[in-house]
């Protein structure tokens, strides 16, 4: 069976402290300022998706002259839940702010980790789509998928695949999608859960764990660095922004599969300050800034903002609810 996620799937991050990012401000001016500053709340710590999809984003806005300027807070905690509650405990003060999320708040909401959905939020919108990756160290002995299912084999539940969200998160989500594509039972495989993206990468490289279930532009950036080997992508193709990456289809595992991370305000938002937003990050897409940022990334383009980006999550919340039912997350 081809387990196929297009715009209507899924995404991941980092560790457990409060960190704040410095202001960033633009180098070149080539396009009208829509908003004077822009505040990003980050539910997870630095290396993860959702830190670099934050960075990323505000780099463009600011680079390209949208944003005056941009600054970042790092606010791990509760699978996400402790941003969001603070998103919503202080939606008075924060006109000027947005949290970026993903699959997760979806996923997160279905099993109860926390009790908001984004149906708690303002939704603003839809930005990106991000591949997942399953990676090993570059010192490892497996070279590609088939030598991961004969070490899966030999090991049982020995051999350990980790990744930065909780069980029946994400990266589990992900890990079981390929496991089951290969003929293997995803209900069996040992997941190894770490609080963020950043700790699972580091357990990794430490060996604590054998395989690591990720998000490709986090895998891109340590696979150029030479800490990790990418086994297999799922992308229907590969990617331009690393083309040594195979895909799990032509491996023979038929896997496609993108995440998407966009950015939610706190409720209660003043009309005028979601559209500038809104009309920020649409802007965003016709500048260079963001094609430098796009490009480095591998990310996939997708912009949905307001009722189209929550018909888009609910029927996401329909589709991946049906899913993890099928594999015994729920």
């Amino acid at each position: 069976m081809k387990t196929t996620f297009t715009r209507r799937a899924a995404m991941l991050a980092a560790t457990a402290t409060f960190a704040f990012g410095g202001i960033a401000f633009a180098e070149q001016h080539t396009s009208e300022q829509v908003m004077e500053d822009l505040h990003f709340i980050i539910p997870g710590g630095a290396g993860g998706g959702w830190d670099g999809t934050a960075r990323g984003t505000g780099e463009a806005l600011t680079n390209s002259g949208l944003v005056g300027s941009a600054s970042y807070e790092n606010m791990s905690g509760g699978g996400g839940g402790t941003a969001i509650n603070y998103m919503i405990e202080n939606a008075e003060s924060l006109n000027n702010t947005v949290m970026v999320n993903s699959t997760p708040i979806v996923i997160r909401s279905l099993t109860g980790v926390f009790p908001q959905s984004f149906r708690d939020l303002t939704l603003v919108a839809g930005t990106i789509g991000d591949y997942a990756a399953i990676v090993v160290p570059t010192d490892s002995d497996i070279q590609d998928m088939q030598g991961l299912l004969s070490a899966y084999n030999e090991q049982g539940d020995d051999f350990a695949v980790g990744g930065g969200s909780v069980p029946g998160g994400l990266d589990h989500l992900v890990a079981a999608l390929v496991m089951r594509a290969a003929g293997e039972d995803p209900t069996m495989l040992n997941y190894i859960p770490y609080d963020a993206g950043g700790e699972a990468m580091a357990g990794l490289l430490s060996g604590e764990i054998d395989a690591l279930s990720t998000g490709l532009s986090e895998a891109i950036a340590l696979a150029e660095q030479g800490e990790v080997r990418i086994l297999g992508i799922t992308a229907a193709e590969r990617v331009p922004a690393y083309d040594s990456a195979p895909t799990f289809v032509e491996q023979g595992i038929d896997t496609e599969f993108v995440n998407w991370r966009g950015f939610f305000a706190a409720p209660g938002l003043p009309e005028e300050q979601v559209t500038a937003m809104q009309q920020a990050f649409s802007q965003m897409y016709e500048t260079e800034a963001w094609e430098d940022v796009r490009s480095r990334n591998g990310w996939v383009n997708i912009y949905n903002e307001g009722d189209d980006f929550r018909t888009f999550l609910e029927e996401q919340e329909q589709e991946i609810g049906d899913l993890m039912r099928e594999l015994g997350f729920l």
